[in-house]
């Protein structure tokens, strides 16, 4: 009996500990704490449990932030998009990374501000979505004949559209977004459900149309290679998308095949629906002030004209450099450009969700740790107990 009760105790030690993997952080990489609080910078990052290409170590990152700025940098671990928002809403970091929907909501409802976007491929800090059809299309001829009368999204209707995914920003939800709010697509189902945006898109479009989750029509190569393929009519993708596959130098093995015979064949619309923004760095301007911002946006400046510094943002960001910006160029446009699509905002509050007055990003270590203690003191307790009375 005595054994069952103490191999019952060490099971659910065990269970709670292996279940709160991230929290408590056991053998995990350790960062550098800063020596002195008051003057010191932390930065939100979704870090590793193990950093095997040591490279890719966000400590590099901090460490060169730090000399820049003739002060300490330290790395305050989180775990998504709603923890790193906490961290900066509570003051438990000064700085952290997010994508464009996370920003842009973190925007609206906690006021958090842009200080500097990572950059694309070709150096700018966003890509544009676009529509690119065959040249001999009616879409295309209307797009090219400068006739206001001949519409190319009105002849839209009815054609098999090929999209990046579900919710993918420059393959659905801008070029939605912008035909919802031009009044070219009609929502079908509830307005206020991200659900009503793929018979949405059915409806207008076609039954077939590519709306994939996986598969080689996924993505920015898939949604051109749909349409290369036969599959579709219309492409959206980003407006990178057609020379990064499909170049005529160096081609994708689909991309001249069946109707298009080289990149000529492809034409890109002359209207852009909009611009989505790369994942910015974002602050709150109740713990950092003017001058420290515009400090730390000199040392980004500064990193990112030495190969050593783009080097370590390369390494540990994947992305090719930092821009300096600011909330209303970066982010300003994105809100309005998706704000048509069905459900669009429940759907970005439910996948960002953070309580609107409680800091609780600490509160499940905590109360682990206190659960992990008790029950390890409590079995040695009862071990030694049961063996003093043997």
């Amino acid at each position: 009996m005595k054994n069952l009760t103490i191999n019952a105790m060490i099971a659910t030690l065990f269970l709670i500990t292996t279940s709160m993997t991230g929290c408590l952080s056991f053998g995990a990489v350790e960062f550098d704490e800063c020596e002195d609080k008051d003057n010191c910078l932390t930065i939100a990052f979704e870090t590793k449990e193990d950093y095997q290409d040591k490279d890719e170590n966000p400590q590099r990152l901090a460490d060169e932030i730090g000399k820049l700025l003739g002060k300490d940098v330290e790395i305050y671990t989180v775990q998504g998009a709603a923890s790193t928002v906490e961290a900066l809403r509570f003051g438990h970091a000064d700085i952290g990374f997010l994508d464009g929907g996370a920003a842009w909501l973190s925007w609206q409802n906690h006021g958090l501000q842009v200080l500097a976007s990572e950059q694309k491929g070709d150096g700018r800090s966003y890509y544009e979505a676009v529509a690119i059809v065959h040249k001999d299309s009616e879409i295309a001829q209307a797009d090219l004949d400068d006739d206001p009368d001949t519409d190319p999204f009105d002849l839209m209707k009815g054609k098999t559209s090929c999209h990046t995914a579900a919710l993918g920003s420059a393959g659905m939800l801008l070029p939605m977004g912008y035909l919802i709010a031009n009044g070219y697509v009609e929502i079908v189902g509830d307005p206020d459900d991200i659900d009503s945006l793929r018979n949405t898109v059915t409806n207008h479009f076609s039954e077939d149309s590519s709306i994939p989750k996986s598969g080689i029509y996924y993505k920015y190569q898939g949604s051109l290679r749909c349409m290369a393929e036969g599959k579709g009519d219309i492409a959206f993708v980003k407006d990178l998308t057609l020379p990064t596959y499909c170049s005529d130098d160096d081609p994708k093995s689909w991309c001249f095949s069946g109707e298009f015979k080289s990149n000529s064949d492809y034409h890109t619309l002359s209207t852009i629906f909009g611009k989505a923004p790369g994942h910015p760095i974002m602050y709150n301007p109740e713990y950092m002030s003017e001058e420290e911002v515009t400090a730390l946006q000199d040392a980004i400046y500064t990193m990112n004209q030495s190969d050593s510094g783009r080097q370590i943002i390369v390494d540990v960001l994947t992305t090719p450099g930092i821009t300096v910006t600011n909330t209303t160029t970066h982010l300003g446009t994105y809100g309005g450009a998706i704000g048509g699509v069905p459900g669009i905002n429940a759907y970005f509050n439910a996948a960002y969700s953070t309580d609107p007055d409680k800091d609780d990003s600490n509160m499940m270590m905590y109360v682990g740790v206190g659960v992990v203690v008790a029950l390890a003191a409590g079995a040695g307790v009862y071990w030694r107990r049961n063996n003093m009375t043997e």
